[in-house]
């Protein structure tokens, strides 16, 4: 197993937290992980992405240059790291973000609209990031599901734990979709 993962899109849109989610999914099954976050200076709207590494053998860099797998909430991101993407690899676009259509015939393409079914659901409000992190796990089954909610508990502050259920919602809806 050897996850390079590439999530991108504006800052405010959770990029970091889904990535640290997905790393502790990879620790608590054993596997080496990093987390590399990247953001520009702007505190919200601004670019972000975050290199998330989960492997079976020692990881040499943190710094995903050829993701197998992609994660974008915007056009830019999309512009900027499809080329990179290697063959072979699963590129998860939120739909509602991005009108762009993936050119590729080399990688396997996945279209969720996460921020529209996120801004429909009250309970689900700023969800898109998980939503979008539900469909990576029910294409690469990279944890069962007590890792998952262990990993969610381990990563939401605890002045946030009344959305637990609220993110365990939107895991299941992006596994679904």
């Amino acid at each position: 197993m050897n996850y390079d993962i590439l999530m991108a899109g504006f800052g405010g849109q959770g990029i970091l937290f889904a990535g640290k989610f997905l790393v502790y999914c990879g620790l608590y099954n054993g596997s080496e992980v990093s987390w590399l976050p990247s953001y520009g200076p702007e505190m919200r709207g601004g670019t972000c992405n975050c290199s998330v590494c989960i492997s079976d053998e020692p990881i040499g860099s943190p710094l995903v240059v050829n993701p197998n797998v992609l994660i974008v909430m915007n056009t830019p991101s999309l512009e900027k790291f499809i080329g990179k993407v290697q063959p072979g690899g699963l590129v998860i676009v939120d739909s509602s973000m991005i009108d762009e259509k993936v050119e590729r015939s080399d990688v396997k393409v996945c279209y969720v609209p996460a921020t529209e079914i996120s801004g429909k659901d009250p309970d689900l409000k700023g969800g898109a990031n998980i939503i979008l992190a539900g469909k990576l796990l029910a294409e690469t089954h990279l944890a069962d599901e007590k890792t998952v909610k262990k990993s969610l508990e381990h990563i939401t502050p605890p002045r946030k734990a009344h959305l637990l259920g609220n993110n365990l919602k939107a895991l299941q809806i992006g596994m679904q979709s």
